[in-house]
Formats: structure tokens, C-alpha cells, sequence
């Protein structure tokens, strides 16, 4: 081939098209009233990792709230279905589906009544639990689980209280404090997950361990 030739092939030849960006999505309800709710902590999560990374999540899109940006040098989306809770597969499944993001780069974030208060599990796939929000999900993914999850503890309701009626509560003024310090593990959790891969991420956000102690 005369070096012509050759040039002309390598001129025309097609870009690498860009990766696919991980997908954050905190699970919650729109509105005011629902705002600082215990069911609305995935919001609260995704605001906190938005802040942090100087994203701005504004942008009207796919039934959502969405913002793009950088955590390190790795791509991120970030997202806050606003079709209420028990319909947010509806944003998510499309943005995937959209973008063709793999599942190994999606990361859900929501409360869970079965986690003591203020406590972090991340996990790398798994059911339900029974939380609507997660049923729509796994739902609009064609039923694939896949998918990193970070569950956020709220705990369990005393006495008489249906959960439905407790997960719709605000936070006593010293759980907002105690859940600062959850929101910062989370933050750290997600720069790790995605710098360093989920079982170093892991091993951080399920440890009991203050902040502060880990390294």
C-alpha cells in the first residue's frame, strides 16, 4: 500500500466512541412535602455526592433530575427519578437502555427499614427487599439484579407505627447530624467503588468503623 493510501485509510478511520458513564440514581419522592423524608434519603445521598463533586443535577430528562459530571477522571450520571417512588424504573430503565449502560455501572441508592439507623451496606446484586422503589427497578430492567445497590439503614418503626406511615417522617434534629456522617461514609463509598472497585468499596462502607478511622 503506497503511503497515499495508507494515509487516506487512516484518515477516514471511525473514533473510539467514549465509554458508557457509571449511573448513580438515589431512590425517592418529589416534592416539598416529602422532603427530608426517611424514604427520600437516596435523594439526599445523590445531592451530597452532587455537592462534593460540584455537579449540578438540574437538567430535565428521562421522567428525572440528572446531572453529568466527573468523580476522578470517570464519568458519571447523576439521577433523581421524579416519578415518585414506586414508579422509578420508568427514569432508570430508560437512561440504561439510552446510554447502554452495563449494569456493572449502575449504582442504586435508597433506605432500608432492615438496616439499623445511619448504617451503609453495599452490595453488588440481590432481591427487593420489599422496597416499591426497587421493585420498579429491577422491573424496567427486564428483571436483571445485577446492579450495585447502596442501602441506606433507617431503621424500624416502635410501638403501633405502620412503616408506611414511619418512612414518611422527617428526622429528629439528632439523626440529621448522625446521618451527616453516614452521607460523608457514602461519599467516600462511591469515589472508592469507582476508582477501586466494589470490594475495597465494600469493605469501607459495610465496616462499623468511624469515617475518620479508616484508611
Amino acid at each position: 500500500m503506497s503511503e497515499q493510501s495508507e494515509s487516506a485509510t487512516t484518515s477516514t478511520a471511525e473514533p473510539t466512541p467514549p465509554p458508557p458513564p457509571w449511573l448513580i440514581v438515589g431512590l425517592g419522592n418529589r416534592g416539598f412535602v416529602f422532603k427530608g423524608t426517611r424514604h427520600n434519603v437516596g435523594f439526599e445521598m445523590v445531592d451530597k455526592i452532587a455537592d462534593a463533586e460540584g455537579i449540578s443535577v438540574s437538567t430535565r430528562s428521562f421522567k428525572s433530575l440528572l446531572g453529568e459530571g466527573h468523580i476522578g477522571n470517570i464519568p458519571v450520571m447523576l439521577c433523581k427519578p421524579q416519578t415518585f417512588m414506586n414508579a422509578s424504573g420508568q427514569s432508570v430503565g430508560a437512561i440504561v437502555s439510552y446510554y447502554k449502560i452495563p449494569l456493572k455501572q449502575v449504582l442504586l441508592i435508597y433506605d432500608d427499614l432492615d438496616l439499623p439507623f445511619a448504617k451503609l451496606r453495599l452490595l453488588s446484586k440481590g432481591g427487593h427487599g420489599g422496597h416499591n422503589g426497587m421493585k420498579s427497578v429491577i422491573h424496567h430492567l427486564g428483571g436483571r439484579r445485577e446492579f450495585h445497590r447502596l442501602r441506606i439503614g433507617i431503621g424500624r418503626p416502635s410501638g403501633t407505627i405502620e412503616a408506611f406511615n414511619f418512612v414518611l417522617r422527617l428526622f429528629s434534629n439528632q439523626e440529621s447530624e448522625e446521618l451527616e456522617f453516614t452521607f460523608q461514609k457514602g461519599v467516600e463509598a462511591v469515589r472508592i467503588l469507582l476508582s477501586e472497585g466494589f470490594d475495597r468499596s465494600a469493605t469501607f462502607a459495610n465496616s462499623t468503623k468511624p469515617v475518620d478511622h479508616i484508611c
